[in-house]
């Protein structure tokens, strides 16, 4: 399923989904949740993980109840499975996506710190 779209909820934040190349680089395709204010929020989140080719264009795949549920259920608001759909895998946190040599959640301290 390529491309991607998104739902604004009811108190005004939107969920969005996007469906990318794995950043792994073994030509799959994976299914991205973000859960933010705006839509921009959502993409700047993403390009700050990393994903710097990330662009929302029009709305033909918005994320389906089930995903907005997932995503609102989350802590981080961000998730992740690789498609096709059919397969029963289950939403992974963002940080299993990315590579691991990113320290997550630790600010970085100046040198003599």
């Amino acid at each position: 399923m390529p491309g991607g779209g998104f739902i604004r909820l009811p108190g005004g934040s939107v969920v969005v989904a996007l469906s990318l190349p794995n950043p792994v680089g073994d030509g799959s395709t994976v299914r991205v949740l973000v859960h933010a204010p705006n839509r921009a929020r959502a993409l700047t989140r993403l390009r700050n993980l990393g994903l710097r080719s990330v662009y929302l264009r029009g709305n033909l795949h918005p994320p389906t109840p089930d995903e907005v549920t997932a995503v609102l259920h989350h802590p981080d608001g961000l998730l992740w499975r690789t498609c096709p759909e059919g397969a029963t895998e289950l939403w992974h946190p963002i940080r299993a996506l990315l590579p691991q040599s990113r320290t997550w959640g630790t600010p970085r301290l100046a040198d003599g710190a």
